[in-house]
């Protein structure tokens, strides 16, 4: 595989689709202050509520929404994101389905991104880290893939959207989160303070925020070795072609 790093990846606007509050600051979001920083608009779009993702037994769904959207507006403006979509799909159930890709083709249509950031649907599992990768994840990822080739592209496709005064868009560039397969890194030397601080924010998912920390600084810094500079995310990079 052909490995680069991405100095010409200056993206005019970048959309990352997560499938819950923290998905993106764990995955991108040193690149997402780098490219901020750089002159980018960004926005997140998250597909579920987030109401399962605690180990608490006193915290109810309802609140859990609440407290995790608040956390992930917070990280957000930290990073300097232009505006958070929450779709408030169920955590834990994501269907890859009409609703769901219409939806994520319909944040495509407003902000026409020139990069779309979404987690690599292919990875199920990892060996290296020993875990299973949420199938939230994977769906997100599936869908996004859908959304942004052919669906988002194809006029005929969600004619609702047409409607709605939404026009097709072509994204130029996708970017996958894998964590173990990669052919781009993107340099965020500069930018992983910002990420630091996005990921205590959510405290609602880290028991041990200063270990969280010091666990994602060390995958970037052994990313940053692969690429010859302090810190870095790395990703599968596609250039979609236009056809």
């Amino acid at each position: 595989m052909h490995i680069t790093t991405a100095t010409d990846l200056q993206p005019k606007v970048v959309l990352g689709v997560g499938a819950h509050p923290d998905d993106l600051d764990f995955g991108v979001s040193g690149s997402i202050a780098r490219w901020v920083s750089q002159g980018a608009a960004a926005y997140y779009l998250i597909l579920t509520d987030g109401s399962k993702g605690s180990a608490e037994r006193h915290m109810s769904p309802s609140d859990l929404i609440t407290v995790r959207r608040q956390e992930q507006q917070a990280a957000a403006k930290l990073l300097g994101v232009s505006e958070v979509f929450f779709l408030d799909y169920e955590d834990g159930n994501l269907i890859n389905s009409y609703e769901l890709r219409r939806d994520i083709v319909r944040a495509i249509r407003q902000v026409k991104p020139d990069v779309v950031v979404t987690m690599d649907p292919t990875m199920v599992y990892s060996l290296e880290r020993n875990f299973i990768n949420h199938p939230d994840h994977r769906v997100a990822g599936q869908a996004t893939l859908d959304a942004v080739f052919p669906l988002a592209r194809d006029h005929l496709s969600f004619p609702e959207l047409l409607a709605e005064g939404l026009e097709p868009h072509i994204t130029k560039t996708v970017l996958l989160i894998h964590f173990e397969r990669r052919n781009c890194f993107v340099d965020i030397s500069a930018t992983i303070d910002k990420k630091l601080q996005a990921l205590a924010a959510h405290t609602s998912q880290l028991s041990d925020v200063a270990s969280a920390q010091a666990a994602i600084k060390k995958l970037a810094e052994d990313m940053g070795k692969q690429c010859n500079c302090q810190c870095a995310e790395a990703f599968v990079r596609i250039d979609v072609a236009s056809l």
